[in-house]
């Protein structure tokens, strides 16, 4: 039956594209020794860069077509790093800040913008407390796992399957200011379901209702208050996991008193990682982390095994010589903390999964609909303005070799 599989829904069911307009393409970093798991790293790099003269320099920068080290471009938004042509830099590393790399994996990058092909400076501009930023997936047909992430980093957004996504601020001003969301869409929901709705009760329902198709994300918007409810509260749930406990304060923990704990060290350069389904232990090489759930194990998104890529990111080989192959001598103690977060996240995730996916069954149903009564309430299509940034006006930017502009 139509009602169940990827892109069964009607075609009325509305398009997330529809409802949240503005979006960013993901990111391109272009070159890969300006991201790292670890913050000592970067900076170790930056000191090998910045220490070399000529040549030597633009071998080790990796050159693009979008960047070089003579290349002049502003700084980032909020970010306080030097605007002078690369090739001329002599100063300290700049502060590496924290993004998303790939689904649930939190790593480093330098946030200078001449090592960055493309950054999305409109991303930077409203990064910060309180947002929060969903990031659609590409469609990968019949790939299990969530169509739609989402993280408080600022998310690089590429598909862990290669296939291009879109980046959705859930607000499109900094302070959690003007929500980005079609105009007059939370008054429809507060009319429809007869209880005020904000943009993270909205956000929250996406999370559980949200369906895949070719299109894009569709988000069915249910007939009766109830549906929306119990969405929003399963939303609630689900999106404090993927947060790590932030909208609740407390931090994820498996139930039962259950919690994944390191029986054999890691070792200093693990090469494999694998799974012992009998004894639930995820084994590097000759170390042992249990108990890890099946359903830590198998989470996928895209059809990509997280933990596998997770662990990809951490020890995949580098070029002799070059930037990318400088990092940890051993692997770093707060690499193993990390996995153990990760592990807990996803087994509470996938252990919610199947009650997610029946959830997003059922509002698929009762929401076929949703997008006539959008159009009637003149909440769709959405104006053009609301697929643009929003204008910030007292926003001063530093431009190319110290220059400011204002925005």
């Amino acid at each position: 039956m139509r009602g169940v599989t990827d892109d069964a829904r009607p075609q009325d069911a509305p398009l997330l594209d529809e409802l949240m307009p503005w979006s960013v393409a993901p990111l391109r970093f272009g070159r890969s020794w300006i991201v790292a798991p670890d913050a000592r790293t970067l900076r170790t790099r930056w000191d090998r860069l910045v220490a070399a003269e000529g040549a030597e320099r633009e071998a080790l920068f990796r050159p693009s077509r979008a960047r070089t080290p003579a290349s002049a471009v502003a700084a980032l938004p909020g970010q306080r790093t030097g605007t002078v042509r690369f090739a001329r830099e002599a100063g300290p590393c700049p502060a590496p800040v924290r993004v998303a790399r790939g689904p649930f994996d939190e790593q480093w990058l330098l946030p200078d913008h001449r090592l960055i092909d493309t950054a999305r400076p409109e991303l930077w501009r409203v990064a910060g407390e309180p947002q929060l930023f969903a990031v659609e997936q590409g469609y990968v047909p019949g790939a299990a796992g969530p169509a739609l992430l989402v993280t408080a980093a600022l998310p690089e957004g590429r598909s862990p399957a290669g296939r291009p996504g879109r980046i959705r601020p859930l607000f499109r001003r900094p302070g959690g200011r003007e929500p980005n969301l079609a105009p007059r869409l939370l008054d429809f929901l507060g009319r429809r379901y007869g209880r005020g709705a904000d943009a993270r009760d909205w956000l929250a329902w996406t999370v559980a209702a949200a369906r895949p198709s070719p299109a894009g994300c569709r988000v069915p918007l249910p007939v009766g208050p109830e549906v929306w409810a119990a969405g929003v509260a399963l939303g609630r749930d689900l999106l404090d996991v993927r947060l790590r406990g932030a909208l609740s304060g407390t931090k994820p923990r498996l139930p039962g008193g259950r919690r994944p704990y390191v029986r054999a060290a890691v070792p200093a350069r693990p090469t494999t990682m694998a799974y012992d389904s009998e004894d639930e232990a995820l084994v590097l090489d000759g170390g042992r982390i249990s108990p890890v759930p099946a359903e830590a194990w198998e989470f996928r998104v895209g059809g990509v095994r997280v933990l596998e890529q997770w662990f990809a990111h951490r020890t995949a080989p580098a070029e002799p010589g070059s930037l990318e192959a400088i990092g940890p001598v051993a692997w770093p103690q707060e690499w193993t903390s990390e996995l153990l977060d990760l592990i807990t996240v996803l087994a509470l995730l996938g252990a919610r999964e199947p009650e997610r996916a029946a959830f997003a069954a059922r509002a698929a149903e009762d929401g076929a609909e949703g997008a006539a009564a959008l159009r009637a309430a003149g909440v769709l299509p959405p104006p053009a303005r609301a697929r643009r940034p929003a204008s910030v006006l007292d926003h001063p930017e530093e431009g190319p070799e110290g220059q400011f502009m204002l925005l």
